[in-house]
């Protein structure tokens, strides 16, 4: 696998918690703001550009990219962001709640996506991706590293180690509790190092980011064929991507909300779940999943475990063993009639970061009728789906902690 270093645009030290924001895909315009209130520097002006026009644009105008372009350019005029005289290497270290992930920012080769050498585990939309590559071609810019993933490789983490020794370029606490520290890899030597590791690679992994890597990709192409000199050496053949060892990732619970149960009484229900599940009422105490093949379910104030029976899954198949599949095959479809995950407005996903208490939640409101809570999916599995060519349903794995962006950006012009 094909990695670069390049010469990173960042902000300088004193302004580097300012401008450090959430991703984009974590919140909503009205988050953003709320989120922004007060912080000109925050990078969500850049990842989230609607937030700095009136609230009722659409966030998919041509006004909105290029607000993203200019919002960018006057944090460069401001001296807020500098780029870097040479092409480096970053370490990128996210520590929360006592666990560390050390991952290698890199740019990775638009070539490699193209081959498949970047695995992935998603199917993307393509009104998301039009909506990313806007973001690059408007902007010349990878704003947001993608997020891979590797099997580890020792000779990596050794080399990682050492670099931490070193005091941090950057390191700082957000408001989430999470710790951030970031190192620059300038020198040659230790950069080729990483760099042939990674050549001997067979894959890279696409964890979170699918949307991302495929409108970096894709606009890395088309700059290509609409050049008539490419070399191969221009910055619009890579993209930025933050490499994690496989063994540092930690996958949790993606849970799914239902609005109603197609028409069905909760007793009828709960008899239709009994034909392929063993259901064991709990209580009001929340029931999280322990082992696979195990689900929570919350109907009228109550928690039920679910364990699947052994003739609704097949653990010789990367698909069908997985606990989502399994819930879709034996209760979404056939019980709630409700067969496309990706655009059914009858359900919605919840990621486990915000607990069982907010399943618990919005079936009390009255906003939803059923929540379930999954057992999350592993690392192993995710890269056995990927090395198969075969693709997850729809928001199965949710990465904890999140990197922030803003901390590094690759522009694909020089």
């Amino acid at each position: 696998m094909e990695i670069r270093a390049f010469k990173g645009l960042r902000p300088v030290r004193e302004k580097v918690a300012l401008v450090a924001s959430r991703p984009y895909d974590v919140l909503n315009s009205d988050e953003a703001r709320k989120e922004a209130i007060g912080n000109p520097d925050s990078f969500l002006n850049v990842v989230k550009p609607e937030i700095s026009l009136p609230a009722d644009v659409d966030p998919y105008a041509e006004e909105v990219y290029q607000a993203g372009r200019l919002n960018f350019q006057a944090m460069l005029d401001k001296g807020i962001f500098f780029q870097d005289e040479k092409a480096c290497l970053y370490i990128y270290e996210l520590i929360m709640n006592g666990r560390s992930q050390s991952g290698i920012v890199a740019c990775a080769a638009v070539e490699d996506y193209l081959n498949g050498g970047i695995k992935k585990h998603e199917l993307t939309r393509p009104d998301k991706e039009a909506d990313r590559k806007n973001h690059v071609r408007i902007s010349m810019l990878n704003a947001e590293p993608v997020f891979f993933a590797y099997k580890t490789e020792p000779q990596l983490d050794n080399i990682v180690a050492q670099i931490k020794t070193a005091e941090a370029e950057y390191a700082f606490m957000a408001d989430d509790g999470v710790e951030h520290k970031f190192w620059c890899v300038n020198d040659d030597n230790t950069i080729n190092k990483i760099i042939a590791v990674f050549d001997n690679m067979p894959a890279t992994y696409v964890a979170d980011g699918h949307h991302r890597t495929a409108a970096a990709a894709l606009v890395g192409n088309e700059l290509k064929n609409e050049n008539p000199n490419h070399s191969g050496a221009e910055e619009y053949n890579y993209f930025l991507a933050v490499h994690f060892p496989d063994n540092q990732l930690k996958i949790i619970d993606y849970n799914r909300v239902v609005k109603d149960l197609n028409g069905l009484e909760a007793t009828t229900f709960l008899q239709a779940v009994s034909a392929s599940f063993q259901v064991e009422k709990i209580g009001g105490r929340p029931f999280k999943p322990e082992k696979l093949h195990d689900m929570g379910m919350y109907l009228q104030g109550e928690w039920y475990a679910l364990t699947a029976h052994p003739d609704t899954y097949d653990d010789n198949d990367p698909i069908a063993v997985l606990d989502v599949t399994i819930l879709s095959s034996q209760i979404l479809e056939p019980i709630l009639d409700i067969h496309n995950l990706r655009t059914d407005k009858r359900i919605e996903f919840i990621g486990g970061i915000r607990g069982l208490e907010e399943l618990q939640r919005r079936v009390d409101s009255g906003d939803m009728a059923a929540a379930f809570a999954m057992y999350p999916v592993s690392m192993r599995q995710l890269m056995d789906i990927a090395d198969s060519g075969l693709v997850m349903p729809p928001k199965v794995t949710w990465f904890e902690p999140k990197l922030r962006s803003g901390l590094v950006v690759h522009s694909l012009e020089n």
